[in-house]
């Protein structure tokens, strides 16, 4: 695949993932009553599903990264190569953002919004350090393409629950929740350390799977492996 396709792969998949965050807050909202954790639970459900079919369907053209924490730990293990790593991330940014405007356009809201959601805080931080640390782990500890889909978007699923901050786990997402003032929003003075700890995260990842997964050799070719091989190619 030319890098063309493959950062449009990133770009659409950037784009439906945080429409799907977006949008699927905005109606569990308005159909939950005030129950907030009915909301979430259908915030959830969306999401994994949406995860799943797109690292499924995208991944064989792009990796299906959607994330920059992701394209840049796989720059830093050589299986993506720095000179394609920043497009990818730029894109992710980029579609990310498009997908929040995307929401609002379906649910009749003002288009360009600043969230109000304060989340902030030692504890919120080091949930997002543990919700990004345990993903790149599943991508780095994965060892078949197939089992990704699942995989990842069973971890995401699972932290929704069990870390305070309901796991953005991801930059690009972070910085287009910072634009919407609905369920999933984030204030934009919060972004920055939601997105610091989350690449804290994605370091201690990269550690730690050395460490576990030391005896699997090539180790990047499983890398590889498992976001798809035409994000070695550029």
């Amino acid at each position: 695949m030319t890098l063309i396709n493959r950062l449009a792969a990133e770009g659409i998949g950037s784009l439906l993932l945080a429409a799907t965050v977006v949008g699927s807050g905005i109606m569990a909202e308005r159909l939950a009553a005030g129950n907030t954790a009915v909301a979430l639970l259908a915030n959830t459900g969306a999401t994994v599903a949406v995860l799943a079919t797109l690292i499924g369907l995208l991944g064989p053209i792009s990796g299906a990264h959607f994330n920059p924490a992701v394209s840049f730990v796989q720059a830093i293990l050589g299986a993506l190569p720095w000179r394609d790593a920043v497009p990818y991330a730029l894109m992710q940014v980029a579609g990310s953002c498009a997908g929040a405007l995307l929401a609002h356009a379906m649910f009749e809201l003002p288009l360009l919004q600043s969230s109000l959601h304060a989340r902030t805080g030692p504890a919120q931080w080091l949930a997002e350090g543990v919700a990004t640390f345990g993903l790149l782990l599943v991508v780095l500890g994965n060892r078949r393409a197939q089992d990704a889909p699942w995989m990842v978007a069973g971890w995401i699923g699972a932290a929704y629950w069990f870390t305070a901050s309901t796991s953005f786990a991801n930059p690009a997402i972070t910085v287009a929740r910072s634009l919407t003032d609905t369920f999933s929003g984030i204030r934009p003075l919060d972004a920055p350390g939601f997105i610091a700890a989350q690449l804290a995260g994605a370091v201690i990842a990269l550690l730690v799977a050395r460490l576990l997964f030391a005896g699997r050799e090539p180790r990047v070719a499983d890398v590889a492996e498992i976001v798809g091989p035409s994000s070695r190619n550029s």
